[in-house]
Formats: structure tokens, C-alpha cells, sequence
């Protein structure tokens, strides 16, 4: 009489509640960092239509205001 194989059964584990506040955690600094380059991109283009009487009641020179809004939006 013949044998027939048997192989083992694949078990699917969910992953562990540590794997998903990890992959929460992952997910929610990403967003946080999203929402800070959004920022940083509105303010430096808001920056850019400010006239010389704008500029001189928050204290910032044309040329100073020239740099920031030269910055690109990951840069502190």
C-alpha cells in the first residue's frame, strides 16, 4: 500500500497588535510630516506676495524674505 505525503498545515497568523501600533506609529508620523511641508510651502509662498510695509511690520528685510521663500519645503 502506498503512502500518501502529508506536508504541514500553513498556518496564517494576523500580526501581533505590536506589528500594527507600529505600523500606526509609522503612518502617523508620516502625516505629520506631510502636514509640516504643506506649511512650510504655504508660508514661503505667502512670503513672496508680501510688500516692503508687510515685511517691515513682521521685522524681515525683502532680501531676507527673498531667502526663506527660496528654501524648498523640506528645509528647515
Amino acid at each position: 500500500m502506498m503512502k500518501t505525503a502529508t506536508y504541514p498545515r500553513t498556518v496564517r497568523t494576523r500580526p501581533s497588535s505590536r506589528v500594527w501600533q507600529r505600523i500606526h506609529a509609522l503612518l502617523a508620523r508620516g502625516r505629520a510630516v506631510q502636514r509640516t511641508w504643506q506649511h512650510r510651502r504655504s508660508g514661503r509662498r505667502a512670503l513672496r506676495q508680501l510688500d516692503d510695509q508687510q515685511l517691515k511690520d513682521i521685522g524681515l528685510s525683502r532680501a531676507a524674505a527673498a531667502r526663506e521663500a527660496r528654501k524648498l519645503f523640506w528645509r528647515p
